[in-house]
């Protein structure tokens, strides 16, 4: 099995929950007490929520792209970036390295296609929602993707001042399960959760749609590529 190198601690919940998926992924596949070779960099998230909220998008990039190069120096043969939002530096990242890099939105999109779905709620941060990098890469497989026409601010607001800081509310749950709900009624047929801490809130249980959980997704992509 191939090292995997993974850019985290954006933020570090559901960075912990790659590593729980990612080695409970290995030891499935593997078995007996087979888990992951794996180098992370954990990253400080405070500085880089800054810069995506003054679009400092290449400065954050460059930051990223020397942690990448600096996985790859210490061994790492396949590359995750343990966030959807920051994929909108993925091209300045896989510039600067010659390992595989695992996008997001690439196993999400297959697995998706792969149960027939074509029209897809998305849900995350604004600037996943909003920015085009994320909805590009769907439509480039196949997906039409649709956003929330409101309470998009609150959607971005519950992320990062209670997901992030590891509150879950039920208030706020409530509160997804309603755009998931007018999501559906615009045609959605499942609910992409494009950001990797909605994962802590909503699941198949309370969604309205089938769910496809992008953190979960990805873990396991990052480990079948590490396998191959």
């Amino acid at each position: 099995m191939r090292t995997i190198g993974l850019i985290g601690g954006m933020s570090w919940e559901s960075t912990a929950h790659y590593y729980r998926v990612i080695n409970g992924e290995t030891a499935r596949i593997r078995g007996g007490l087979h888990s992951a070779p794996l180098i992370m960099h954990s990253v400080d998230f405070a500085p880089i929520a800054e810069l995506q909220r003054t679009g400092q998008w290449d400065a954050a990039g460059a930051e990223l792209t020397t942690i990448a190069r600096r996985l790859q120096d210490a061994g790492a043969q396949v590359l995750g970036l343990a966030t959807n939002t920051m994929h909108i530096v993925a091209d300045q990242i896989t510039a600067a390295i010659d390992i595989p890099f695992i996008h997001i939105a690439d196993p999400t999109s297959d697995a998706l296609l792969a149960d027939g779905f074509r029209n897809v709620g998305l849900l995350g941060t604004n600037f996943t929602m909003e920015k085009s990098f994320y909805r590009d890469r769907l439509a480039a497989s196949g997906l039409q993707s649709i956003i929330p026409e409101v309470d998009r601010t609150n959607l971005h607001g519950i992320i990062f001042e209670e997901l992030c800081r590891g509150i879950i509310r039920d208030e706020s749950r409530r509160t997804y399960i309603t755009a998931i709900e007018r999501l559906a009624q615009r045609g959605a047929e499942a609910v992409i959760l494009g950001c990797t801490e909605i994962t802590m809130l909503i699941d198949d249980s309370v969604s309205p749609l089938p769910v496809y959980d992008t953190t979960d997704l990805h873990a396991k992509a990052l480990v079948k590529a590490a396998l191959a």
